[in-house]
């Protein structure tokens, strides 16, 4: 599976268009980009494409009124997740506006649902041979 990787100037851009909310928090995936709130992605970088996470209603209206793409691997898609037209990526201000407004949506909606509980740690082996 190819992990495509965003450049300087992707990863700039995604962090323009995210929220700027107390909650949000943007953090590197795979040489990528996620933007998190209460633990749940609501949006991600992968390669040149944004991918949002958004409500049933909002998915379709997206989905049924522009170009969108898969979300991640060619190979397999993130499930959830629609990615916004690539034809943003080149089209200046007018679609970073409404990136922008669809990223705010995605953050709306899973700002709505219950907090991700953080993963337990495995135990880490003590490193000592038992003699």
């Amino acid at each position: 599976m190819e992990m495509p990787k965003a450049t300087e100037e992707e990863k700039e851009r995604f962090r323009r268009l995210v929220p700027d909310h107390p909650d949000v928090v943007v953090k590197p995936m795979f040489g990528n980009l996620g933007a998190f709130v209460n633990g749940n992605m609501f949006a991600g970088l992968f390669g040149s494409t944004i991918g949002v996470k958004l409500s049933r209603e909002d998915k379709e209206v997206l989905e049924s009124s522009e170009r969108t793409v898969p979300f991640g691997p060619a190979e397999r898609p993130m499930g959830g997740y629609t990615g916004l037209p690539e034809v943003w990526n080149e089209e200046g201000d007018g679609d970073d506006t409404r990136a922008r407004a669809w990223t705010g949506k995605a953050l709306d909606y899973v700002a709505t649902l219950p907090p991700k509980e953080p993963k337990a740690r495995a135990p880490r082996a003590s490193g000592t041979a038992a003699r």
